[in-house]
């Protein structure tokens, strides 16, 4: 046999295999403690790294990621890897901006979030990784904060509202280029929180034209992220506190927007995917005590119980809530803790929350909750609840997650309340398309299983109808080779039986 023939037999055979699904996930605050863990878990899972821990020794795992992993016990649950056509994490690019200049694996080392076995194994290569220059306004930020601004976009790309957007979307453009990005694109804001913009808009028009006029408005860097956001096609997750998404940001997101361009719209010049969709997600991302306060509460209502008073405080020492010690941002991440009940109207309820600055602590969270409410004939109940975790390692997964999710509905063109919905679980306060949606956890589980099955459905309708058509095509064809003498009557409805069972 001739050996290039086997050659490019094996080369045909791997093109027909379908492409993997790369996604991009972008970071704004990659140098922060939840960016540079992500990148850390990139790098072990990619390598399947090793390395000792206290108790054992541990293997690269997506733990806490529900779309890596996969279903188990009896009655699955737990994941959704198998069940779905979701992106695998391994192949994400992941890159991002900062406006500290510190390397990325240095960074990692200072956070002291992970163990230092796993830490020495990637600093070297996390050193070497591109931090792109971030947007800033240090009004919106604490005066903890200022020192360390210094890789920043300055001069031109900084002289207007509308220089920076347009940087920033050269950014996009470049990272998903260089990186051969062929999925969805998520941008994630994980920097500081910022006080709230004062900034209102009527709709996305107002919006595109204060920022191409330069107008003296109170527009954040958070809004202009998710402004370059939209236009280039990607998708704005807010995991931070502030009042980032509005109405007229939402509209910017709507397809049909941004696929029939307004004059406001046609300024700002050709869209990327404009067909295509894109989504507002936010806002801040539950990750430790407040997406266990919803999951109890829903417990407490369930038992027929009214709950009275929820006590909360939680301290810990990481570069975020250093920032929060400034009142004028302390006073968005208050907004988004208070809030997570409101669509329950239980007025009754006095829900108290209390935030620490311990430095000591770093980024391991401590959280304590005591639940007390009213049971049969108004005696009593009482729960407590403590928790300790570092609290980068609750935030990742829900990262991840947002990026995958945002891809998979994007790929199966699912509208905006759909995918806001379905993802109203990683957020405090759901807002955008989700506002409103019930705050339990598990009901907002609910709405997850409810929206991807109906992209199951989608796609079945879809392959039902195509196989009809099919299923025509091939009864003409038969009864054009029977009307010519072709085969016989009986010889063409063997092979439309046998069509039919394949």
């Amino acid at each position: 046999q001739d050996p290039s023939a086997s050659s490019d037999s094996t080369t045909t055979t791997a093109a027909a295999a379908p492409p993997k699904t790369k996604v991009g996930i972008l970071v704004v605050g990659l140098g922060g403690n939840n960016g540079v863990t992500l990148l850390a878990g990139s790098i072990a899972n990619a390598r399947s790294l090793s390395w000792e821990t206290q108790t054992e020794l541990m293997s690269a795992n997506w733990l806490g990621c529900i779309t890596q992993l996969e279903p188990r016990g009896v009655h699955g649950g737990v994941g959704f890897r198998g069940r779905y056509d979701l992106a695998d994490a391994n192949d994400a690019a992941i890159g991002g901006w900062d406006v500290r200049s510190t390397k990325l694996g240095d960074a990692l080392y200072e956070s002291r979030v992970l163990e230092y076995d796993l830490v020495r194994r990637v600093r070297d290569e996390m050193n070497e990784m591109e931090i792109m220059k971030g947007v800033y306004d240090p009004s919106f930020v604490g005066e903890s904060q200022h020192e360390t601004a210094t890789h920043v976009v300055t001069g031109t790309d900084a002289s207007s509202w509308r220089s920076r957007v347009d940087r920033l979307r050269g950014d996009i453009r470049r990272f998903k280029e260089e990186r051969g990005v062929t999925g969805h694109t998520t941008v994630i804001w994980s920097a500081s929180v910022e006080r709230p913009s004062e900034a209102t808009y009527g709709s996305a028009d107002e919006l595109l034209e204060a920022i191409d006029n330069g107008a003296e408005d109170d527009l954040s860097p958070s809004i202009l992220y998710a402004v370059a956001s939209a236009l280039e096609g990607c998708s704005f997750v807010n995991g931070g506190s502030q009042n980032t998404l509005s109405e007229a940001l939402s509209e910017l997101y709507e397809t049909k927007y941004r696929s029939d361009p307004s004059a406001s719209l046609a300024k700002f010049g050709p869209l990327t995917d404009a067909e295509k969709p894109a989504y507002l997600l936010g806002t801040d991302f539950k990750a430790g005590q407040t997406k266990f306060k919803t999951a109890a509460v829903e417990y407490i209502r369930a038992l027929g119980l009214r709950p009275k008073v929820i006590a909360s405080s939680n301290h810990l020492g990481n570069n975020d809530m250093l920032n929060l010690t400034t009142k004028k941002t302390l006073s968005a991440k208050m907004r988004v803790k208070s809030d997570i009940f409101t669509p329950w109207n239980e007025t009754q309820l006095d829900h108290q929350v209390r935030v620490m600055y311990t430095p000591h602590i770093g980024d391991e969270k401590r959280d304590v909750v005591e639940y007390t409410s009213l049971g049969f004939l108004g005696c009593p109940h009482t729960m407590l609840t403590y928790t300790r975790c570092m609290d980068s390692v609750l935030c990742v997964p829900l990262m991840v997650d947002a990026a995958i999710w945002c891809d998979y509905f994007a790929r199966n063109g699912c509208d905006a309340g759909t995918a806001a919905r379905a993802t109203a679980y990683l957020f405090k306060v759901p807002e955008g398309a989700a506002r409103g949606v019930d705050p339990g956890f598990h009901r907002q589980m609910g709405e997850l299983e409810r929206a991807l099955g109906g992209t199951l459905t989608k796609t079945t309708t879809t392959t039902s109808s195509a196989a009809a058509e099919e299923g025509k095509m091939t009864g003409k064809v038969l009864e054009e080779a029977v009307s010519k003498g072709v085969i016989t009557a009986d010889q063409a409805e063997a092979l439309r039986k046998m069509a039919a069972s394949m």
